[in-house]
């Protein structure tokens, strides 16, 4: 099914030519009935079933809506303008919305691609593109929207980890506009045999499924752990190495190997640990460079 245009007329116009049709039809009425002409009733009475037939088909179609007309089971065509108009007399009518709408999936529960359960929904906005694929192409579109959009959502749950200890890898936390990109690419190779735009689509929720949860957390934490030791690590590495070149040229002083290993390891000690550390008073020789 493809969607067209239909036969439509401007309403008020068509009203005025409607009202002249009976009015002239009930002069001609009392014309022939007047002087007995045969020939002004029949015109009389086929003007006003004309008028009474296209006056049944008069239909009004308000803003972001649209009238597949229909006659006798048979798609004449839709239409998409607003206002009065006179279409096609004994059709049925049928509204199709063109409004943008939201679809808030329900909380699915699926298994990422490391295989951990995580709980999953999203936000899906469309709108109706083809009116004559919407009514005629699947049964309730509204149904096949909600059913294809949380398969899809569990098809994309399914290429991403939840998380991984590797920045570069695509995952559904940290990467959440390219997967609903990919979802909205996909919902919308499924929704087009309904003749459905897809024009957005958002992660709404995202969480490791209750069962996990605690460990899936403890986790996390031991990897920011992980993280901010070694930041401090490097860094402490980094600052040793400074303090020994410094005091090496700025005083002159040469340290034997032993002495080097034990400065460095108080220098690590002190800044690496998260408590208070004690001086130290150390009377030993240091040799002054010649």
């Amino acid at each position: 099914m493809q969607e067209k245009n239909t036969f439509h007329v401007n309403g008020y116009l068509g009203l005025v030519v409607l009202i002249i049709f009976l009015i002239s039809g009930g002069f001609l009425l009392y014309q022939g009935v007047e002087f007995e002409q045969t020939w002004k009733i029949v015109t009389a009475i086929i003007l006003w079933i004309i008028s009474i037939l296209f006056l049944s088909s008069l239909t009004i179609v308000s803003p972001n809506q649209s009238k597949a007309i229909l006659f006798f089971g048979q798609y004449l065509g839709t239409i998409k303008s607003n206002g009065l108009f006179i279409t096609t007399p004994l059709t049925q009518k049928v509204n199709v919305s063109l409004k943008v709408r939201n679809f808030n999936s329900s909380l699915l529960k699926v298994n990422d691609s490391d295989g951990n359960p995580i709980e999953i929904s999203a936000v899906v906005v469309f709108k109706v593109k083809d009116t004559a694929k919407a009514l005629f192409d699947v049964d309730y579109y509204q149904e096949f929207i909600e059913i294809q959009s949380e398969t899809a959502i569990r098809h994309i749950a399914t290429q991403y980890p939840y998380d991984t200890f590797n920045d570069d890898d695509v995952t559904l936390r940290g990467n959440t506009n390219e997967v609903s990109a990919e979802l909205a690419k996909e919902l919308q190779e499924r929704l087009a045999v309904a003749g459905v735009e897809v024009i957005e689509t958002r992660l709404n929720h995202l969480a490791y499924a209750t069962e996990i949860a605690s460990a899936m957390l403890q986790r996390q934490q031991a990897k920011a752990i992980l993280s901010a030791r070694q930041t401090i690590v490097e860094g402490a590495v980094s600052m040793t190495q400074m303090a020994l070149e410094q005091i090496e040229e700025g005083q002159q002083m040469t340290f034997s190997d032993d002495r080097k290993i034990q400065l460095i390891n108080n220098l690590l000690v002190s800044i690496i640990t998260d408590k208070g550390t004690q001086p130290v008073i150390n009377t030993g020789d240091a040799t002054r460079g010649e």
